[in-house]
């Protein structure tokens, strides 16, 4: 397609199209909880008024809630899921099956009304099934009302107490969360430690618990003032039987969470023009150092993520040390902390980096764990690079290694596989992260990097706060690049056929050389063929293919002659790229030079020369 055409087929489509989130809807949610921790027992009693707004086409005869906790306990579908899957995550393994009564984790459910009545429900492990009387009208709300009684586990996975750098306070998943509905039902996952999804809306939580302890949290501190603790030079708030309030809020998110401790110290950094960073961890001589360096990097990747995938939205961000290695949440993070600089700098970089693709483009992780996984990936990669400055390292470079690997393992599912149903985990984790890396890089292979990124940035500006699918990312890709993507999300993300091209033949013809390529992979793919002169320039030989109804422009990166060649059709294996440079001239002929395309067999993509230009494989 010539490129006149391109850009009319593209206004087209953008000015002809309906709105690409048209017809969508979300619902929406209002919390007030109040807990009352124990910190001698790692027992709490809450309770939390919940405005649910329906703004779904349907009337609701149910709702229901995760109960997190109850899955540490032996016994429970994740104890027994981590017992029996052969690669077993290692800070699981047997571990829920050992626990002692006064180390696991339970939710109890004492009252629940909707509306001011009671009404019924049923603890399924970690889901609780409540049935309505009355249904939720459409377009209608309903106020549930709630009160429990929860036991923290010790930390296992992701929540907890006690880790293994003796933080106290692990808080996520913590407390009764309303499970999502959208257009395509409820999901009401069972948890076995895998993926989450949630609904938007607004929070205010108010911890009680003894004053010695400090609290990093989601969203803003609205009592300062009163608390001290770093957050206002003094506190002026007289604890109550030896405990301190602390009062939350935090606008359209999707989770809360929160860490305790009463060793923790807390440091700030303001980023001009973007939100506030908080940094709170446990002084610890070995580490201190870093964590000390680690405000001006993160001060620097904020600038830089903004900068490149969409301005961050919320007005402050904290670095919390806790959990058991690195997990995302609304407007925070817990990561552990006893780490060499980059490895602290990389962790953080990327659970803040999931602030874009998970907290603010909040995907069904379940669903589409590589949008989630995968995107962030991307951009810690090249947030990375930006800080730690490597010439000897391609962007996405490990992605691609890791992806390849899995691809010839046999354990390799498709992206499309529900994050829990997963047969291993390092088929999981190589499919959401590396596979899913591979997949938004390669799309800059397909349609060149720098509309690609154009098209991140207008992907961001139109699905935030919302939860986008692989359509709806897909769609975006399509309107800014005008190049038909149907064949790459069917192959790619939901099937496992893989790319492998090859050189076969090279011959000389009167007009110049005939290079003739062969497809081995099942996966059809634009072709890029570089041809090296004995003088040193190079050309660039693109093939579209039919299905894609467009193509690149050259690559700003290089220099050489740019030309499009004929469509290569997806049904036909072998493709006969015709040139007009003189034969004796050519120095190699590579595909793929820039290394854009996961081809599993690289070994067949290049052909250098001596005094003959005849070839055949």
């Amino acid at each position: 397609m010539k490129p006149r055409l391109l850009a009319l087929t593209a206004l087209l489509w953008s000015t002809l199209g309906f709105s690409q989130t048209s017809g969508y809807w979300q619902q929406h949610v209002d919390y007030t909880i109040d807990l009352n921790v124990n910190v001698e027992n790692y027992q709490y009693a809450g309770s939390m008024k919940l405005v649910y707004t329906n703004n779904s086409p349907d009337d609701l005869n149910r709702v229901f809630f995760h109960l997190y906790f109850n899955a540490f306990q032996p016994g429970s579908m994740m104890d027994v899921r981590s017992l029996s899957i052969e690669d077993p995550d290692p800070r699981v393994g047997s571990r829920i099956s050992e626990l002692a009564p006064e180390e696991q984790g339970w939710m109890r459910v004492k009252s629940l009304t909707m509306n001011g009545k009671p009404v019924r429900f049923t603890e399924s492990e970690t889901i609780l099934e409540v049935e309505l009387d009355t249904p939720i009208k459409a377009g209608k709300k309903a106020t549930f009302e709630m009160v429990w009684d929860a036991q923290v586990p010790l930390q296992i996975r992701r929540s907890g107490r006690t880790n293994k750098e003796d933080i106290e306070f692990s808080m996520s998943q913590w407390y009764p969360k309303l499970c999502e509905y959208d257009k395509e039902g409820w999901h009401a996952n069972p948890y076995i430690g895998r993926e989450f999804h949630g609904v938007w809306g607004d929070f205010n939580v108010n911890i009680t618990l003894d004053k010695d302890y400090l609290i990093g949290a989601t969203g803003e501190l609205k009592n300062a003032k009163e608390i001290g603790h770093g957050y206002a030079p003094i506190s002026n708030q007289k604890p109550v039987n030896g405990q301190l309030t602390w009062r939350w809020e935090a606008k359209n998110v999707h989770d809360f969470v929160w860490a305790a401790d009463p060793d923790y110290i807390h440091t700030t950094r303001q980023i001009e023009g973007g939100p506030l960073l908080r940094f709170i961890y446990q002084p610890n001589e070995e580490f201190d150092a870093n964590w000390e360096q680690l405000p001006e990097l993160m001060d620097k990747a904020f600038r830089f993520m903004s900068e490149q995938y969409g301005a961050y939205p919320y007005p402050v961000y904290s670095f919390i040390q806790g959990g058991d290695g690195g997990m995302e949440y609304p407007m925070a993070t817990l990561i552990t902390g006893h780490r060499s600089l980059r490895s602290l700098t990389g962790v953080s970089v990327h659970e803040a980096a999931h602030s874009w693709y998970q907290g603010v483009l909040a995907t069904n992780e379940a669903l589409y764990e590589w949008m989630d996984e995968g995107f962030t990936s991307f951009a810690t990669d090249r947030t990375m690079l930006h800080l730690f400055a490597d010439p000897t390292r391609r962007p996405n470079q490990m992605a691609y290694q890791g992806y390849i690997s899995l691809a010839l393992s046999g354990k390799e599912e498709a992206l499309i596989t529900h994050a829990d149903h997963y047969a291993t985990n390092y088929g999981y984790g190589m499919a959401a992260y590396s596979k899913g890396e591979v997949l938004l890089a390669q799309l800059g292979y397909i349609m060149g990097d720098e509309v690609r990124d154009r098209a991140l940035k207008r992907y961001f500006d139109t699905w935030k706060f919302k939860h986008p699918t692989s359509s709806d990312f897909k769609r975006v890709m399509e309107l800014e690049s005008g190049i038909e993507l149907d064949w790459y999300f069917e192959y790619f993300e939901q099937s496992t056929h893989t790319i492998d091209y090859s050189i076969e033949l090279v011959e000389a013809t009167d007009s110049g050389a005939r290079i003739t390529l062969e497809r081995i992979g099942r996966m059809p793919m634009p072709v890029d063929v570089v041809v090296t002169l004995r003088d040193g320039s190079q050309h660039m030989y693109t093939i579209p293919m039919v299905i894609m109804r467009g193509h690149k422009t050259q690559p700003s990166d290089f220099d050489g002659s740019f030309t499009v060649a004929a469509d290569w059709p997806w049904v036909e294996t072998a493709y006969a790229l015709e040139i007009d440079l003189a034969a004796s001239q050519i120095a190699s002929i590579e595909i793929d030079s820039a290394k854009g395309m996961a081809d599993l067999d690289r070994s067949n993509n290049r052909v250098e020369f001596d005094a003959t230009i005849l070839f055949q494989r």
